[in-house]
């Protein structure tokens, strides 16, 4: 990392400390539209934890209304969520200082273990942050039949 001093001040906010070290991959990563502004916000990040009931997914979608997110389950067990963040509108007059807040669509697909419920998915969004939960279904554990010997 370098830090670059553009002028004799030093801004503090200017040099990000804590970066994500696989950043510089994800910015590389094309988008899904093909638009390199949306490459940023093409995977949207998504916690997945398995409870005794249910596989839950949780993603951050700050910005991004219900009406812009779907979540589907296609071929019987692939759950998928898409969306798009649009761009702020930019008036001429206005002086950008800095722009980091990414726009564009985003795709995440996840393979659902064969004990998911998928007629059974709920989804909510909630202060930015999207829910997604899959019920699992009781695994039942094989009988033990006792088999008399002979002899």
């Amino acid at each position: 990392m370098s830090i670059v001093r553009r002028n004799s001040v030093f801004d503090p906010f200017s040099v990000d400390l804590w970066t994500d070290p696989f950043d510089t991959f994800r910015s590389i990563i094309p988008a899904v539209s093909g638009n390199n502004e949306a490459a940023a916000f093409a995977n949207a990040r998504v916690d997945w934890k398995e409870t005794p009931e249910a596989h839950v997914f949780k993603a951050d979608l700050p910005g991004v209304k219900k009406e812009e997110v779907k979540v589907e389950v296609e071929d019987g067990n692939v759950l998928v969520v898409t969306g798009e963040r649009t761009k702020e509108k930019e008036d001429k007059n206005d002086k950008w200082h800095r722009v980091e807040r990414s726009s564009g669509k985003f795709v995440r697909r996840f393979r659902l273990p064969e004990n998911a419920k998928v007629d059974e998915v709920k989804a909510g969004l909630e202060n930015g942050v999207l829910t997604v939960t899959v019920p699992k279904a009781e695994v039942k554990k094989p009988e033990a039949k006792a088999i008399e010997i002979s002899g």
